[in-house]
């Protein structure tokens, strides 16, 4: 009766235990489920049947789970002093910008704007005393501009930033610096003076950018199209000049200066040449004269003339040598390169300009082709013995009067050398260079591969030497860590036999030394014992002996442990 008492007693224990824990249990899920606890940087989203509704905290919200369809807690946005971000209504499409520092709580239907790389929050603007930036409304097309100094600029909701960067510098013009700066909204133009700095406003633009104003005095004028009459003038007043808003700098002329023995051209507008000589006073230094050029010539260069590109704009009067180079064939058909130099001037500058655009180009062509008649008459012995008069007759002899013409004069004409222009000698001296060359890369190549080998080799007898170095340093290591196994067995034997010795001193050696044998024996069974191996014994290992007992009769106690082998 007592025992049937005692299990009814414990059944219900165990069912009130079980009934207070479901409770509990219901308890904490429905707090889980229903109750919301919203700190003060959070709020609860409730997506209820028909409409959402957000709770800020800090607060406790109970959720009723019939009508509640989704319930979310989500951390609002942290701003700081110089952030801000855009918000848009979902429903409504309005945008607002919020401006740090606070903590953004969303409404409903509220979504984060985010930026180009993905970001909730934007950088506010700072700006400096010399610095702006423009807004533009995507919505009015409006532009609106803020100076500095300023802190935490932020576009409105619809604008973005003029310019590409966001806020701009303004210009800082020196005293002798100016801009232009572009209304493209009325397209006027206006100039700016430094010292100052320049803001733009809201539709205009830099022209061509900031410009140095060009200081006129003795040596420099200013050549200006007024853009609005298309008319052009000099302006040589001495002040520091920077045009209007309608006029044009179309050149900065220097003062051309002429030596005595100097000459240039000039063409005007009627394109009439004007010659100007630096022997005449009033003509040794003057400024270019509107709607004119200065002429260029452009003359041949190099020895032979092949280059058409020296460009000369004053003419030096005075005697020159000039070189050339060309080539000529003998009577008896043996090819000469000639090598020589004339001392010439020029003497008549307009007749020059009348019959020739290359004065050294022809008188090096005509010469040429003097040389070419006469050494054509002759054989290379002849050529040889008398070259110097052959040189002189092409001067002299010359009834063209084709330098005359020109208004060039010829005071000398010299041959400075000669020589052969034969292929075949060509080719040979080039076959010998060639074997010369092969042959010394074959040397050079064998001693590269003689060096490679070398290295090799010194390699090879490196890496056997620290080999041998390597085993050495590994035996004396082994060698050393025998010797100390054995000098910590030895020492273990020793402590283990003079222990024994001071606790039975009775005790021999060999007994001493059966114990020691029998202590190992139990440490090497432990060891493998903590494994998963199979151990297998000897009789002699354990002490075992079998014995065969024949059914005698017994004559004590003690016959029983006499064991027969």
């Amino acid at each position: 009766m007592n025992h049937h008492q005692g299990d009814f007693e414990s059944t219900t224990v165990i069912f009130t235990a079980a009934t207070l824990a479901i409770g509990v249990a219901s308890i904490l899920l429905y707090i889980k489920t229903c109750v919301k606890f919203i700190s003060k940087d959070e709020q609860l989203v409730l997506k209820k049947l028909t409409d959402v509704i957000i709770i800020n905290g800090p607060k406790v919200a109970y959720i009723n789970p019939i009508t509640t369809k989704k319930c979310t807690m989500n951390k609002a946005l942290s701003l700081a002093s110089m952030e801000y971000c855009i918000i848009k209504n979902i429903l409504s499409g309005e945008q607002r910008v919020e401006v740090g520092p606070k903590l953004v709580f969303l409404q409903p239907y509220d979504k984060i704007c985010t930026d180009q790389c993905n970001r909730d929050k934007r950088q506010s603007l700072s700006l400096k005393a010399n610095e702006f930036v423009r807004f533009i409304d995507h919505r009015t097309g409006k532009v609106r501009v803020i100076r500095g100094e300023q802190g935490c600029v932020v576009p409105g909701a619809h604008e973005e930033y003029l310019d590409k960067g966001g806020k701009s510098k303004a210009m800082d013009l020196k005293v002798y610096e100016y801009v232009k700066v572009h209304d493209q909204n009325t397209g006027v133009v206006r100039v700016v003076r430094g010292e100052k700095l320049v803001f733009l406003e809201p539709f205009e633009e830099y022209v061509e950018g900031k410009k140095t104003a060009v200081e006129i005095d003795e040596e420099t004028a200013v050549l200006v199209r007024d853009k609005r009459t298309g008319q052009q003038k000099l302006v040589k007043e001495k002040i520091l000049f920077v045009p209007t808003a309608d006029e044009e700098i179309m050149k900065v002329q220097t003062l051309i200066k002429l030596a005595d023995y100097e000459a240039c051209i000039v063409r005007n507008k009627t394109g009439k040449h004007i010659f100007y000589f630096g022997s005449n006073e009033d003509q040794r230094s003057f400024f270019l004269p509107t709607h004119s050029e200065l002429v260029k010539l452009v003359w041949s260069r190099g020895r032979r003339r092949e280059y058409r590109d020296l460009v000369i704009t004053k003419l030096d009067l005075r005697p020159m040598y000039m070189s050339f180079e060309f080539n000529c064939r003998t009577n008896d058909n043996v090819e000469l390169v000639l090598e020589g130099s004339f001392f010439w001037e020029v003497v008549d500058l307009p007749s020059m300009v009348k019959f020739t655009n290359d004065a050294t180009g022809d008188i090096c062509n005509h010469a040429r082709s003097r040389f070419i008649e006469l050494v054509s008459k002759v054989t290379l012995q002849d050529f040889m013995t008398s070259f110097n008069e052959i040189a002189n007759e092409v001067h002299a002899s010359d009834s063209t009067h084709f330098y005359e013409q020109r208004g060039i004069k010829i005071h000398s004409l010299e041959v400075t050398g000669y020589r052969c222009a034969q292929d075949s000698t060509a080719e040979i001296l080039e076959q010998i260079i060639q074997e010369t060359t092969n042959r010394m890369n074959k040397l050079q190549q064998q001693e590269s591969e003689n060096e490679v080998q070398l290295q090799a080799i010194r390699g090879d007898i490196e890496e056997e030497k620290a080999m041998a170095e390597l085993i050495q340093i590994q035996t004396e290591n082994c060698g050393a860590k025998a010797k100390m196994e054995g000098l910590g067995e030895a020492e273990k034997v020793k402590s283990f036999l003079e222990q024994l010795t001071g606790d039975f001193p009775e005790m021999d050696n060999l007994s001493k030394i059966n114990v020691w044998n029998t202590l190992r024996k139990e440490d090497a069974l432990r060891t493998i014992s903590q494994g998963k191996a199979t151990l297998y014994f000897t009789p002699k290992d354990v002490n075992l002996s079998i014995e065969n007992h024949e059914h005698v009769q017994k004559k004590s106690w003690a016959d029983d442990s006499v064991s027969d082998e």
